[in-house]
């Protein structure tokens, strides 16, 4: 398929169209983490803000 995948940014999301098919990274150069709530206080509060439904 030859994505070329970023190896600074670690992904298993393969739903997502930026996931790198071939191994578990993004081929994007810069992600967007985004919060849900006023003030992000565990893991469960962060998100991806760069996924797009592949």
């Amino acid at each position: 398929m030859g994505h070329n995948h970023n190896s600074s940014i670690g992904c298993v999301v393969s739903e997502c169209e930026f996931h790198c098919k071939d191994d578990d990274y993004c081929t994007l150069d810069k992600i967007q983490v985004v919060r849900h709530g006023h003030k992000a206080v565990s893991v469960e509060c962060t998100d991806c803000g760069s996924f797009r439904k592949g």
